[in-house]
């Protein structure tokens, strides 16, 4: 499931690895163009769009928006006010967010990109439903419009996955990096129906929320020693957090009637890997439901960051929107 692209080529000498290979993954995927918006989920400073906007300044219809819950300092989007791109920063939790409400959405509803770098824990799986089910959120809230002949789907497009709603463009694609699976929760999960197929529940899924950890700490029992996260946003760097309600429901002696006491540093690593690893899949299922394919792709070194998976995602059949949004 999980394949291995490190440090994908791109022409930037001065972006960070972590970011370039991102951005070099975008442009695999066709997604680093012009006419889209690009909306990064817990932007922190907005480096990522920093340097999306560097490889696309030259070109028009180009639109960034930064969703970030927390205050931040040193913002760098600020530096690019004066140029033609149209950027935007929401202070907003991801969970509240509504895409279709959005104006810069609305005014000439391009095509929209996620990205994310490091989005930890929950995040990830908020980012996903406010792509993917801003649709679904209207549907069963309003009646249906009357649809126009020259709006008709075409044969193979899927009108759900292709158009999340009025206000805005279609989602061409994504590319989210992973992090801090152990600070996930059930409650926002998007695979519980992967989970639940297999006979597993809110309780299993707290479970391998809590050992993932052993995979960038195995040779610690609990969490609570590894860097502060926030469970749905990006990482809290100076304040700490309470842990998740629903990890910290799994006690010592539960993980110990799950496997043996006596794990080797590797073993716990390993077994922290499969753990997320099924964590993820959960995510590649709920992509699949929505008319997307979907790769977890090592795209670092470990010795760079040991939160080393990216999640993307395309549509499984493109519509011909997509080729007509590019033209050469």
């Amino acid at each position: 499931m999980v394949t291995t692209h490190l440090d994908k080529p791109y022409s930037s000498e001065e972006a960070e690895p972590v970011m370039a290979s991102i951005l070099g993954h975008l442009e695999d995927l066709g997604l680093l163009q012009r006419g889209r918006c690009f909306v990064e989920f817990g932007a922190g400073r907005g480096k990522l769009s920093h340097w999306i906007h560097e490889d696309l300044k030259t070109h028009e219809d180009l639109q960034l928006l930064l969703v970030e819950r927390s205050s931040t300092r040193f913002k760098v989007d600020g530096k690019h006010q004066d140029t033609g791109a149209e950027f935007e920063r929401l202070q907003v939790d991801i969970q509240h967010l509504d895409l279709r409400k959005v104006p810069l959405l609305q005014q000439k509803k391009l095509p929209l990109v996620g990205v994310g770098k490091h989005l930890c824990g929950a995040a990830t799986d908020l980012a996903l439903r406010c792509l993917l089910e801003t649709s679904k959120v209207r549907e069963e809230t309003e009646p249906a419009p009357k649809r126009l002949r020259s709006s008709e789907p075409r044969p193979g497009e899927d009108p759900e996955t292709s158009e999340p709603g009025p206000g805005t463009g279609p989602v061409l694609g994504m590319a989210l990096a992973l992090c801090c699976h152990h600070r996930c929760e059930w409650r926002h999960y998007v695979g519980q129906q992967f989970f639940l197929q297999r006979g597993l529940g809110p309780a299993e899924f707290s479970a391998f929320c809590r050992m993932s950890s052993w995979a960038t700490c195995g040779f610690r029992l609990s969490n609570q020693d590894c860097p502060s996260q926030d469970p749905t946003n990006q990482r809290v760097e100076h304040e700490g957090h309470k842990p998740a309600a629903e990890t910290d429901a799994v006690t010592g002696a539960c993980l110990s009637a799950c496997l043996p006491v006596c794990l080797s540093v590797s073993e716990r690593q390993h077994v922290g890997r499969l753990c997320k690893l099924m964590i993820d899949g959960g995510r590649h299922h709920f992509l699949k439901t929505k008319g997307f394919s979907s790769k977890l792709i090592r795209y670092v070194e470990p010795q760079v960051t040991l939160e080393n998976i990216l999640l993307t995602a395309v549509p499984s059949c493109p519509s011909s929107f997509q080729e007509e949004s590019h033209p050469e």
